[in-house]
């Protein structure tokens, strides 16, 4: 292997396994998800009516 292909398999490696690790310790540092994210109540009761009507090719 020649000298620059050292270089970039070292920058991807530093790229890769660093995302990882931000990764987890981001991850670590605040592991609760939001519950707050709010649902547009419209569109929730929109989804639950479509629910319970059948569907138009599957439940000929």
């Amino acid at each position: 292997m020649s000298g620059s292909a050292v270089m970039m398999m070292i920058v991807a490696m530093v790229v890769v396994w660093g995302g990882l690790i931000a990764s987890i310790l981001f991850l670590r540092a605040r592991p609760k998800v939001d519950d707050t994210l709010l649902e547009d109540p419209d569109m929730v009761r929109e989804d639950t009516a479509r629910l319970h009507e059948p569907h138009p090719t599957r439940d000929l």
